[in-house]
């Protein structure tokens, strides 16, 4: 059993450099004066005070900490009132606008001309005074002027008097806060590449110009020999070292070598193969988000890190060749805990593929939990199964299923040991108890990496993630001539007999993690049944996030204009800036297509 007594949850910190981006509440009114202005300043006010007790109460960002809401010191009846505000969110740090009224207004004198901050606009539907007229003409303008914009309109009109949110308004202004605040954490952050390219996987090819456009972050190159300098001059914090040593033999049960008797390694090897894959955790992470410990031992410059929110580790071949892997680092990053508690997943990319790094990272940000990294490996129809086994697939897998299992690591927490009323879940770091961290380890073994693929050794993670689970598996490809496109997957992890999942488990390899994952099928296209799935993945790796958010997703990735060619999510739940609708109501993927082609990327250049 798990040694986790007296585990702890570490408080929500921002472990990086800038602060946390606040929501700007925009409160929009009729500015002439005399009668009519003057009898909305209270009502107009309230609105804006509600929209943002409801955000404050309902959200925190990625790390747990709280999300604040900044309101413009007036109404805004015009220019100069808009201009105020402008400068008031330039000052507060605001990285998502939302503009909300309950009457007319001028439309392009009130609203936002910020030419990247996510937007959006509650335009109150009720009849007294027409807020959602104001809606319709600033939705114009927003079109007119190329500065996309969220329309949030109730389905329901309400009277004057009428102070509350309806639920259909809420679920839309938390949909959008949530996706826009992940786009705002991302600008000004780092993709820290450690290595370069792993074995021509094509995500690892890292494209400066990406993540420049479409994110405005930066990309940090370094070269693994960086963590072996470290390993050899002893640039890491040697307290933490034994700490996390101890911590490991009490909670990292090592299981069976599979290795071929003359291929494995002595016990005096592995030993030594422990100690060096943790401190490639501790290097890598410092590498990340610095450590101000390394100042105390006279390394000032290692000690800053590279401000990194993502990372990812080439590992094969060049280094796999000759020394321990990177599964123990990378899966311990990758989980909600480790010897200093229970804490925020770090975002780590096997293999250096970046672009699966950054598919963790939108999952992670928009839900704030670990995320699994997996080879999208093998369709199992019923019949292949019933040839291989003898068993007859029944319930949801009875149209075959998709193996995930990763060449190496996957975060713990994707064991699916936590548990919320009795059901399998992955919680947010904040969520989670003791029992779950000790549960998740305790259902975790580790092996010595099979000498075939990594020749210096090292350690993988073997467990099987717990059935009935909603996941949401997505991807960000690169396709010339397009740029970046996403696809996504929502379904369900799923269990087998023991009997059925060990034969069909170990045909592959028995050192790593697998997820059994059976996505929603549609009848119609991509997802016709889970074969076309398969076949239409547009990589060997795939990012799996708990529950389904695949609306979301779809939300955050119109407002960085990356076009979703392949989902199941239902059309009632897809929410994108009013002017996509010009692009072709009746062809919403079409015109998602169009619409990105004609804004380009978030940081990029319009190509109109």
């Amino acid at each position: 059993m798990a040694n986790v007594k007296g585990m702890k949850v570490v408080a929500p910190q921002n472990r990086l450099i800038g602060d946390m981006p606040k929501v700007g509440i925009r409160p929009t009114i009729d500015g002439r004066l005399g009668g009519v202005r003057e009898s909305l300043e209270v009502q107009t006010m309230n609105m804006a005070k509600a929209v943002a007790e409801m955000i404050s109460s309902s959200l925190t960002h990625y790390n747990g900490l709280p999300v604040e809401c900044v309101i413009a010191d007036s109404t805004i009846g015009g220019v100069a009132e808009a201009a105020a505000c402008a400068n008031k969110f330039d000052r507060e740090g605001v990285g998502v606008s939302i503009t909300v009224t309950p009457c007319w207004c001028y439309g392009s004198e009130t609203m936002d001309m910020h030419p990247t901050l996510p937007k959006a606009v509650w335009g109150f539907n009720g009849t007294e005074r027409p807020g959602a007229v104001y809606l319709a003409a600033v939705m114009a303008a927003h079109a007119q002027k190329g500065l996309p914009a969220f329309s949030i309109y109730g389905h329901d009109v309400q009277d004057s008097s009428d102070s509350s949110i309806p639920e259909d308004v809420q679920a839309k202004l938390l949909s959008f806060t949530r996706s826009a605040l992940a786009v705002a954490n991302l600008k000004g952050k780092s993709y820290l590449s450690i290595g370069g390219i792993s074995m021509g996987i094509m995500g690892s090819y890292v494209v400066h110009d990406f993540f420049e456009d479409y994110f405005g972050m930066r990309v940090e190159d370094i070269d693994m020999s960086e963590i072996e300098r470290r390993v050899e001059e002893g640039i890491f914090d040697q307290k933490e070292f034994k700490k996390a040593l101890l911590w490991v033999k009490e909670n990292c049960p090592e299981g069976k070598d599979y290795n071929p008797k003359k291929l494995q390694r002595s016990r005096k090897q592995k030993d030594a193969d422990w100690e060096y894959s943790i401190k490639m955790a501790l290097i890598v992470r410092d590498l990340m988000v610095g450590n101000p410990e390394l100042a105390q031992k006279g390394y000032g410059e290692e000690a800053l890190g590279r401000n990194a929110i993502v990372s990812g580790f080439q590992g094969q071949r060049q280094w796999t060749d000759f020394r321990p892997n990177g599964d123990f680092m990378e899966a311990i990053l990758n989980t909600s805990f480790d010897w200093n508690g229970i804490r925020q997943p770090y975002i780590v990319a096997t293999e250096n593929d970046a672009m699966n790094g950054m598919s963790m990272l939108l999952g992670h940000l928009l839900t704030g939990t670990a995320q699994i990294f997996a080879d999208v490996r093998t369709y199992w129809s019923p019949e292949a199964v019933k040839r291989v086994s003898g068993h007859d697939l029944e319930g949801r897998a009875s149209g075959g299923f998709l193996h995930l299992i990763n060449s190496g690591p996957a975060t713990l927490d994707g064991t699916g040991q936590q548990s919320e009323k009795g059901e399998p879940v992955m919680k947010p770091y904040w969520d989670i108890k003791a029992k779950d961290a000790a549960a998740c380890l305790d259902a975790t073994t580790w092996h010595p990496g099979m000498t075939e693929y990594f020749r210096g050794g090292g350690y993988s993670t073997r467990y099987r993630t717990k059935g009935g689970m909603p996941v949401t598996m997505c991807r960000l490809n690169l396709v010339k001539g397009l740029g970046a496109a996403l696809q996504i997957a929502e379904g369900y992890s799923i269990e087998l007999p023991d009997s059925v999942h060990d034969l069909l488990d170990l045909r592959t390899n028995p050192t790593w993690p697998t997820t059994w994952f059976v996505p929603n099928t549609t009848g119609e296209g991509a997802f016709r049944d889970v074969y076309t799935v398969m076949a239409n993945w547009g990589s060997n790796h795939g990012s799996i996030s708990y529950g389904h958010i695949g609306s979301e997703l779809i939300t955050l990735a119109s407002m960085l204009r990356i076009p979703v060619y392949m989902h199941n999510v239902d059309e009632a739940k897809i929410f994108r800036p009013h002017a996509w609708a010009a692009f072709g109501a009746s062809s919403l993927e079409g015109a998602d297509f169009r619409a990105c082609d004609t804004y380009g990327p978030l940081y990029g250049k319009s190509k109109k």
